[in-house]
């Protein structure tokens, strides 16, 4: 039975979830899933606004955070578990003087995602439910496959098994310790803190950077075919796979099709808006929840609909289009703010913010907020490891993989 929909309210709820994505996108440490949880926990707030509503403005937020988490991750090295492959082409850029371009390649990676999302929409509906049933009792297996796959990858491979071993029992713990958003002081340590104190030592500094047009940042005909189809083959299938992040995916498909850095840039940018929108598909073909964003939406709406699919498709496919520009122009405004500050000064001041987000949202107990800065302080000193031991920091994923793995497994 179709529900009536008041387009207007969609629209406003579109916009505003606009708005929110940009917030959560550039500013470090604050995360989409923190935004839809709060949301769900007031709802109270919004007793006459259709549930639909609030899944448009949760599925538009996310969506653009996609396209903008990049740029803290080139320009602040702020990144989160999807964007921390991009630190090192970007930064290398970067120091170039190519922080726009860089940024430009990940937008251009995000539009590319829409053509696919749309591509897999049905593929998902009519054969995930009996894929994903077939499959099921290997999931834990295949985890574990694609970690130690990654690791004996590695150069170092005791330090790399080492650093996936802690990280995940740092995960386990994390998640079974009495605290709201375990993943907030994790992930903040493993990639955020930890790469920021380490370009403090190192004392970096940024090369005043160029301001490109549009027109004249360009991916080659071949980087692009490589890079998309690398992602058309990895991101759907690390769609449905608890654990298994955007970079993860990444990797993967890097190592199916080896790519530039360009293409890796691009490739980013794209696996990380198919995840995201496949999500929304995946909790309705299969009822479980790829993302903290997809969790709401399915929270919210109970039992989703063919047709709430059609209206979050179409919130994803405008935010997509207007997040774009907007990205555009926050790229070209961030090149020529950095050429204006003291990168130095600018990374304390991250690391200050970064922290002071992890004590405002612990700060419901006593034990909440020491328990908080305890997964900090432990999660930022096994980054530095990782970065020190010249492992890929894509074992500090562990911190999610293990305690997928041990679920599925008891």
């Amino acid at each position: 039975m179709l529900e009536s929909i008041p387009i207007f309210a969609v629209c406003i709820a579109l916009l505003l979830g606009i708005l929110a994505g940009c917030f959560t996108g550039l500013a470090p440490g604050i995360h989409i899933n923190l935004i839809a949880a709060l949301l769900i926990a007031s709802l109270a707030n919004f007793p006459n606004t259709p549930v639909i509503v609030l899944a448009v403005f949760i599925a538009s937020m996310s969506i653009t955070h996609t396209f903008l988490d990049f740029i803290p991750s080139i320009f602040l090295g702020a990144p989160e578990e999807d964007t921390f492959l991009s630190i090192l082409p970007g930064h290398e850029m970067l120091k170039q003087g190519k922080g726009q371009e860089a940024v430009i390649l990940t937008l251009y990676g995000s539009v590319a995602a829409i053509p696919i999302i749309l591509i897999f929409t049905p593929i998902f509906i009519a054969f995930l439910p009996s894929f994903y049933s077939a499959v099921k009792f290997l999931i834990p297996f295949i985890l574990i496959f694609i970690s130690f796959y990654l690791i004996f990858r590695e150069d170092n491979l005791l330090n790399s098994l080492v650093i996936f071993l802690l990280s995940g029992f740092l995960g386990f713990a994390s998640f079974n310790l009495p605290i709201k958003d375990p993943l907030l002081p994790l992930l903040t340590g493993l990639f955020g803190t930890s790469s920021l104190l380490l370009s403090l030592k190192n004392k970096d500094k940024i090369t005043p950077q160029k301001i490109a047009k549009l027109k004249e940042i360009r991916l080659p005909k071949k980087d692009f075919m490589k890079a998309f189809f690398a992602s058309f083959f990895a991101a759907p299938l690390c769609s449905f796979l608890p654990g298994i992040s955007s970079s993860h995916a990444a990797t993967i498909g890097s190592e199916i099709i080896p790519q530039s850095r360009s293409g890796f840039l691009f490739l980013n940018g794209a696996i990380n808006t198919i995840i995201m929108g496949l999500s929304f598909i995946t909790v309705y073909a299969i009822g479980r929840a790829r993302s903290g964003s997809a969790a709401a939406v399915q929270s919210l709406l109970n039992e989703i609909t063919l047709q709430h699919i059609i209206i979050i498709l179409t919130a994803v496919i405008v935010s997509a289009a207007i997040s774009f520009f907007i990205g555009i122009y926050l790229a070209k405004f961030f090149s020529l703010f950095m050429n204006k500050i003291n990168y130095r000064s600018l990374s304390i001041a991250v690391i200050i913010i970064l922290i002071a987000v992890n004590i405002a949202f612990s700060l419901y107990s006593l034990p909440g907020l020491l328990i908080s800065l305890l997964i900090l302080l432990t999660s930022t000193f096994l980054g530095v490891f990782a970065i020190l031991s010249n492992s890929k920091r894509i074992n500090l994923m562990g911190a999610l993989i293990v305690p997928a793995i041990v679920y599925y497994l008891i």
